[in-house]
């Protein structure tokens, strides 16, 4: 089959869906990636057939070969998305088309077949729409949609794999960090690194990740929520943290954001963002900013916010920022007078509050 050619997705129902009751009560307090819908979607790839076996199936674990590369050399990819219940009980999905078109950057650099945009999007209606009694409606929730790739050929030679697998899992998803909407404390890791230049800092796949989690571990033994990278070569221009983008805020409106140098994923959310900042009038400047920059802004009053974004956390308010030898900020600032004006027009767009004027939002049911 051609890798162009339309799919239709097989469905099979789940023979154990969860109860009405035990769902209600997840929905309620659903927390972060902690409980998954019924349901999962499933596309194979092989060189010879391009894209095929479209399927909607139960959510259930992976039979996988121990000699697939995806274990081996972490050939894989993953995006994050989410489903927004409206109050007229309608489904709608934020931007998914961006985060189709970043997988396919992203299966570019790790080597792994591009799935074309038409395809994804179906793939997350197809979930949306088996699975739409897991999408909440209480304020501050949604569904998380994680679409991910592997490659699982049986072959234990480093090249591209041959043959790999795309699949779509989903969760109700609250508040991503614990405290809910809140201020947090970042710490600045001043010895490791996210990505390095000519690296894979600006495709979402896994090993970004995964080296974010030790010094993830120091900040949290200094009271921080996340941590803030610098660049590799020289040590001392902000990039991002773990998993969001950073915004500066000066005292004259202006919003600063590290520029996309291509250790840098390029956030939906941040994009969004940019947007309806430029929206209001306020100039959006994205350029390198040292750390010196920044502790000075934030001690003479120059900065007078800061705050992270991303899918999960929509936009997280910062209020101290520490490292080895500073600590800036005060423990109990509130948050930005722009951060959460901000955060309020956005998610006022994704839950269908006000006007979508730039045609984000898209209906599933």
């Amino acid at each position: 089959m051609n890798s162009a050619a339309p799919l239709v997705f097989d469905i099979t129902e789940s023979t154990h869906r969860q109860n009405d009751d035990l769902r209600q009560k997840i929905l309620a307090n659903p927390g972060f990636g902690v409980n998954f819908t019924d349901h999962m979607v499933a596309i194979d790839w092989t060189a010879q057939q391009g894209w095929h076996d479209a399927r909607v199936q139960p959510y259930g674990p992976l039979q996988i070969d121990p000699a697939s590369s995806v274990l081996h050399y972490a050939q894989e990819i993953f995006e994050g998305l989410k489903a927004y219940r409206h109050a007229d009980g309608s489904i709608w999905i934020f931007r998914p088309l961006e985060n189709g078109l970043r997988m396919q950057r992203s299966a570019e650099r790790l080597a792994l077949p591009p799935l074309p945009e038409d395809l994804f999007l179906e793939s997350i209606k197809a979930l949306i729409r088996v699975d739409d009694m897991w999408v909440p409606s209480a304020p501050e929730t949604s569904l998380y949609l994680r679409p991910f790739m592997i490659a699982n050929e049986r072959f234990l030679g480093v090249r591209a794999a041959q043959r790999a697998a795309y699949y779509v899992i989903a969760s109700p998803a609250g508040a991503y960090f614990p405290q809910g909407v809140a201020p947090v404390n970042i710490w600045v890791s001043q010895e490791h690194s996210r990505a390095a230049r000519g690296g894979t800092g600006a495709a979402k796949c896994g090993g970004n990740y995964s080296a974010s989690l030790l010094p993830q571990q120091e900040a949290s033994r200094h009271d921080c929520s996340q941590v803030l990278f610098l660049d590799s070569q020289e040590g001392k221009y902000l990039e991002e943290l773990g998993g969001m983008n950073l915004f500066l805020v000066k005292r004259d409106g202006t919003l600063l954001t590290p520029s996309l140098t291509g250790s840098i994923l390029e956030g939906v959310t941040r994009d969004s963002i940019i947007t309806l900042a430029k929206d209001r009038g306020h100039e959006v400047v994205e350029r390198k900013i040292s750390l010196d920059e920044m502790l000075e802004g934030l001690r003479s009053g120059d900065i007078s916010e800061a705050f992270a974004c991303g899918t999960a956390a929509v936009i997280t308010p910062i209020r101290m920022i520490k490292g080895e030898s500073f600590t800036v900020g005060e423990p109990n600032a509130p948050a930005g007078e722009l951060t959460m004006s901000l955060r309020q027009e956005l998610t006022d767009i994704q839950y269908g509050r006000r006007a979508d004027p730039h045609h984000w939002m898209m209906k599933v049911l």
